[in-house]
């Protein structure tokens, strides 16, 4: 019964380290700003926790099944009246704010994680807005799985979050004992017995926390972090390999000399979009190819007269195109092309509208040909959209 009470008190006490992590936010001198406010936040927590003992213990409030102990309390003082779901409703918003505080750290320690190469590189990029959308993304994703998983059940879910804190807490604490002892500044055997007790206490805090409440959720804790240990040496290890076949931090021989180059350019009629791919790509490339794919030979020849009439002074190629395919027989067509040591590219135009409603009414063609020859061949594939003013 000890053991339990002390890990549920330990499991209370977590959240207090989000004035330790938003020290830099604070205004000079900011340790002494923050130092108070961590002992103010401690009496005001003292306080609260003394006071809810009383009035449990003067009501006698015991757990039960849909109601909460403050719900309990609240009902015992004001009635189920207004006054009760109102409290009720300003309980719910405050713990939002808590709620809000994993999606304001965990993204950053994602991007730092991304920075070591110990997770995917998109975590560490950045929106317009100085926010890390895909780690933001990824914990909604993650919370959302966890409260289906445990059926959104606090006392599953909070011997879960306890076990995972002191862990963090542990090794924080020990790395800073390491810093000191490394490090060795005036006063640092004190600050490293200071580390060392608080890495000491909140191990104990772990391993009770651990064995005490085993099965009611920190098992999944002892099979995940060494899953995520793996994940990160694998995520580790891919990108030192891809840097040492980029030749990363190593000066590479000079480019090869240019000996020309070839741009192929997909297009289906004579028009306007075809006029901007063909300016484009003559910017781009010594030879320019237009090549158009048709199955109807009466389409066949109505584009050439058209494109005869036009000359814009690029030879087009037709092809034939069977299943009114248009993939596929371009893909053939660039691969049969001479391989004569030019730089070979493929400019493939695309219709943008101006508002993205109208995006799902335009075809993908273009986007599902750019992806088929990236996989398929070593062209540059490159996209060019031309943006409607509907």
């Amino acid at each position: 019964m000890i053991l339990k009470a002390f890990s549920s008190g330990c499991s209370a006490l977590t959240g207090v380290e989000a004035i330790a992590n938003a020290v830099p936010t604070f205004r000079t001198p900011r340790v002494r700003r923050a130092q108070r406010t961590e002992l103010m936040l401690g009496g005001l927590l003292g306080t609260m926790l003394i006071g809810l003992a009383v009035l449990i213990h003067r009501d006698h409030v015991a757990p039960r099944g849909g109601v909460t102990v403050l719900a309990q309390l609240t009902a015992g003082a004001y009635g189920t009246g207004w006054p009760y779901y109102a409290t009720n409703l300003l309980v719910t918003l405050v713990l939002g704010l808590p709620a809000n505080t994993s999606f304001g750290g965990l993204p950053v320690l994602m991007s730092l994680l991304a920075r070591d190469n110990r997770l995917p590189h998109i975590f560490g990029l950045r929106a317009e807005r100085p926010v890390y959308r895909y780690g933001v993304a990824a914990v909604a994703l993650l919370a959302a799985l966890l409260l289906l998983a445990t059926d959104a059940d606090t006392h599953r879910l909070l011997p879960l979050f306890a076990v995972g804190v002191f862990i963090g807490f542990t090794l924080s604490q020990a790395g800073l004992v390491r810093h000191w002892a490394t490090r060795r500044p005036a006063g640092w055997k004190r600050r490293a017995v200071i580390n060392g007790t608080g890495a000491l206490l909140t191990a104990l805090a772990g391993v009770v926390l651990l064995f005490t409440k085993f099965l009611a959720g920190p098992w999944v804790v002892v099979i995940a972090v060494p899953l995520m240990m793996l994940l990160f040496v694998r995520i580790q290890r891919y990108y030192t390999e891809v840097g040492e076949e980029l030749g990363l931090g190593r000066v590479p021989a000079p480019p090869p000399r240019r000996t020309g180059s070839l741009v192929i350019v997909p297009i289906g009629e004579v028009s306007k979009l075809a006029r901007h791919a063909l300016g484009a790509a003559l910017a781009l490339g010594d030879e320019v190819v237009a090549v158009a794919v048709h199955g109807d030979p009466g389409r066949s020849r109505a584009l050439e007269e058209a494109w005869a009439r036009w000359n814009p002074g690029v030879r087009l190629d037709v092809i034939d195109g069977p299943h009114r395919s248009l993939v596929q027989p371009i893909v053939g067509y660039v691969q049969r092309a001479p391989e004569d040591g030019r730089q070979f590219a493929v400019l493939i135009p695309e219709v943008e509208p101006r508002h993205r409603r109208y995006e799902i009414l335009q075809n993908q063609r273009g986007l599902l040909l750019a992806t088929v020859l990236r996989a398929r061949t070593d062209v540059v594939v490159c996209l060019l959209p031309d943006r409607l003013k509907l």
